[in-house]
C-alpha cells in the first residue's frame, strides 16, 4: 500500500514540477490535488477495513462451535448439554474447571489420558467416574476452536436449521448481504481507478518532457481503455468462477434437508420407543456399500400382525398394504394384484378402513365422521402411491432420498459399520428421536477428514483385522497385546484413512 501511494505521489510531483516550469498551474490545481486526497483516504479506508475484518474473523464464534461440536462431540455428548450420555453432560463445563487454568481445559480436550497420567485432580476425578470409557483425543483443535465449542455449549439454543412447519422440502440457508466483501470490492475499485490516474499522470509526464500538451482523460475515457475493460472482464470471470465452484461444492450438501415422504414413517416410534435395531430394516448396511431402503416385505414382517399405528391408526399402514397387495381382511397376499383396477383397490381398502373405524369406535355402522375418515385416508393412498413414476397404486413405495454424495466420492457402509464399528448416530444424528428424518451432518470433505483424524481403529475383538497382513497385526499388538507401548492408540488416519485414493479413485 505504501509503495502504491509513493508511486502515485512521485509521478504526481514530477508532473507538477514540469508543469510549473511550463506555467500550467491551473491544470495542476484542478487535476492533481484532489487525487492526492482521494488516494490518502482510500489507503486509510482499505487499511481500516482489512484490520477490522481480520479481527472479526480471527476470534471464536458460536456458529463455528456448533459445527465443531457436531463433527467431534455429538457422538458421545447429548446435544441439550444437560443429559449424560456416553460422556457427561457438558453444560456448566466452565464452572467445573474454574479452579484450574484455562489451558488445563484445553489440554483435557486435546489429550485427556495425558492429563490423567499427569495426576491432574479434575482429570483423575472424571476418569474415576467414567472409566474405562476413554475420551477421544482432539490434538488438532486450536485454542480458538475449543473456545468456539465452549461458546456453543453455553448457549446451544437458536433457530433450527429447518422449520418443519414451513420449509419441509429444503433446508433454510442463512442469508444476508456480505458487506465485508462489498466493501473490499469498492475499495479495490477505487484503487483501480486511482491506478489508472497514475498511469495517466505518468503518460502526461512523458508528453510534457517531449514538449506536448498533457491530456486530461475523462472518467468515461478511462473506463473504456483496454486496461479497464480487461480488469472488468477479469473481475467478472473471477466472480463467476467463485460462484460456480461454491455452488458445486455445496451440491448435495443440504444439511438439515427434511423432505416429505410418501409414508409418515417415524424412526422415533420404531427405533426409539420400540427399540428396533437399525440394521434389522437397513440390513445391507453391514454387508454392502449401500444401506439401502428396506423393501416393503421387511415392513410386512411386523405389519402383517400390527395393522393399526399408535398415532396414525390405519392411515399410514394401509399405504403399505396397498402398495404390496396385501388384503388385511383375509390376511393374505392378493394373487394377480398387479392387474387389479384402481376401482377394485379402492373398494377393498375403503372397506378395510371403514371396518377398523367401526371397531375402534364401538359402532354398528359407519357414521358421517367415519365416512370422512375413509375418504381422507383413501385420498392419502392415491397421493402417496399413484402420483409416482409408474402412475398406479401397485408397486414399490418411492421414498425421497435424503443423504446424497457426489458421484466422484466412494463411501462404503459395511466398511464403517462392520469393520469400523461406527454407530449410525455418528453420521445420521439421534435418529431414534426423529419423527421426520433430516440430514444431520454436512457430509463434506472436511467433516469426513476430521472424523478419520479423530476416530480410533477398533482392533479388539474385530475379526476383520486379525486375518490381515503383518502391518495390521503390528497395530493390533500395540493396541491390545501391548497397551504400554509408545502407540497405544491407532487412528484411521494412521492406516491410510486420509489417502486420496480411499475415497476418490
Amino acid at each position: 500500500m505504501l509503495t502504491f501511494a509513493h508511486l502515485y505521489l512521485c509521478a504526481d510531483k514530477k508532473l507538477t514540477n514540469i508543469r510549473r516550469r511550463l506555467s500550467q498551474k491551473p491544470f495542476i490545481e484542478k487535476s492533481t490535488i484532489p487525487l492526492n486526497m482521494l488516494l490518502k483516504r482510500i489507503c486509510w479506508v482499505f487499511t481500516l477495513l482489512i484490520t477490522t475484518s481480520t479481527a472479526l474473523l480471527a476470534g471464536p464464534t458460536k456458529e463455528a462451535g456448533k459445527d465443531l461440536f457436531t463433527a467431534n462431540c455429538a457422538s458421545c455428548h447429548a446435544k441439550d448439554m444437560k443429559t449424560a450420555s456416553t460422556g457427561p453432560a457438558l453444560g456448566g463445563v466452565e464452572e467445573r474447571w474454574a479452579d484450574y487454568p484455562r489451558t488445563d481445559l484445553y489440554s483435557w480436550v486435546r489429550n485427556s489420558q495425558a492429563l490423567i497420567a499427569s495426576g491432574h485432580p479434575r482429570a483423575t476425578e472424571l476418569w474415576a467416574k467414567y472409566k474405562p470409557t476413554i475420551m477421544n483425543s482432539f490434538s488438532g483443535l486450536t485454542d480458538e476452536q475449543i473456545e468456539s465449542i465452549i461458546m456453543y455449549i453455553n448457549d446451544p439454543g437458536g433457530k433450527p436449521v429447518v422449520d418443519a412447519g414451513t420449509e419441509t422440502g429444503s433446508a433454510k440457508k442463512e442469508s444476508g448481504i456480505p458487506w465485508l466483501f462489498i466493501g473490499l470490492a469498492l475499495v479495490l475499485l477505487l484503487l483501480a481507478f486511482a491506478l489508472m490516474r497514475i498511469v495517466n499522470n505518468l503518460q502526461n509526464v512523458s508528453r510534457v518532457r517531449d514538449g506536448q500538451e498533457p491530456v486530461e482523460k475523462t472518467l468515461g475515457e478511462i473506463l473504456s481503455t483496454k486496461g479497464a475493460i480487461a480488469f472488468f472482464v477479469f473481475a467478472l470471470v473471477l466472480i463467476f468462477g467463485y460462484k460456480t465452484v461454491d455452488n458445486a461444492i455445496n451440491m448435495g450438501r443440504e444439511q438439515g434437508y427434511q423432505p416429505d415422504q410418501p409414508i409418515a414413517f417415524s424412526h422415533k416410534i420404531h427405533a426409539g420407543i420400540n427399540k428396533i435395531d437399525c440394521q434389522y430394516c437397513h440390513d445391507t448396511a453391514r454387508r454392502s456399500k449401500h444401506a439401502s431402503v428396506p423393501a416393503t416385505n421387511t415392513c410386512m414382517n411386523c405389519h402383517a400382525a400390527i395393522k393399526s399405528g399408535t398415532i396414525t391408526g390405519t392411515k399410514e399402514i394401509t399405504k403399505i398394504y396397498a402398495s404390496i397387495g396385501y388384503d388385511p381382511l383375509t390376511n393374505r397376499y392378493i394373487d394377480g394384484y398387479d392387474s387389479w383396477s384402481e376401482k377394485q383397490i379402492e373398494e377393498l381398502f375403503k372397506k378395510w378402513i371403514g371396518q377398523e373405524y367401526i371397531t375402534a369406535n364401538s359402532l354398528t355402522a359407519l357414521d358421517d365422521a367415519g365416512k370422512s375418515v375413509v375418504e381422507t385416508q383413501w385420498d392419502g393412498i392415491v397421493e402417496a402411491l399413484r402420483d409416482d413414476n409408474n402412475g398406479k397404486i401397485q408397486g414399490p413405495i418411492e421414498w425421497v432420498k435424503i443423504h446424497n454424495l457426489p458421484d466422484h466420492v466412494y463411501f462404503n457402509h459395511s466398511q464403517h459399520v462392520s469393520v469400523g464399528k461406527i454407530e449410525c448416530q455418528k453420521c445420521h444424528g439421534d435418529i431414534q428421536e426423529m419423527d421426520v428424518v433430516s440430514q444431520y451432518a454436512t457430509l463434506g470433505m472436511g467433516w469426513c477428514i476430521s472424523c478419520h483424524s479423530q476416530t480410533e481403529v477398533q482392533f479388539k475383538d474385530n475379526p476383520f483385522y486379525s486375518q490381515y497382513n503383518e502391518e495390521y497385526i503390528k497395530y493390533h499388538k500395540k493396541q491390545v497385546a501391548k497397551p504400554e507401548s509408545e502407540m497405544d492408540k491407532v487412528f484411521v488416519e494412521d492406516i491410510g484413512g486420509l489417502e486420496c485414493q480411499k475415497c476418490h479413485y
